[in-house]
């Protein structure tokens, strides 16, 4: 799927560029943080918008969903497993965090 291609892409030049990583961290703040991020990755060259991104999550979703019986009670559902955007922010917080470690 092209958008996650796009994502790991701005993600491994977000690992190994600070400057990058802490202007991805600060679009959390926006009143719109999606958006803000999506707005980045494209200044950046990386073709990834919002749309895309929570389709892929939710095919993602769908998919595992049916992978276990069609869901239920019983399904595992890990958090946010499904939402790439959150994915993708835990890296960077990670990232960041073991930057900071001494």
């Amino acid at each position: 799927m092209k958008i996650l291609d796009e994502l790991e892409r701005f993600q491994q030049a977000a690992l190994r560029d600070k400057a990058l990583r802490d202007q991805i961290l600060r679009t959390r703040s926006d009143e719109e943080p999606l958006t803000a991020f999506c707005r980045l990755a494209c200044r950046k060259g990386y073709e990834i918008n919002a749309m895309d991104l929570v389709y892929a999550g939710e095919e993602a979703y769908a998919s595992m969903r049916r992978a276990t019986n069609g869901g239920g009670e019983n399904s595992p559902m890990l958090e946010h497993e499904d939402d790439y955007y959150s994915l993708f922010m835990a890296a960077m917080e990670a990232a960041e965090k073991h930057e900071t470690m001494p």
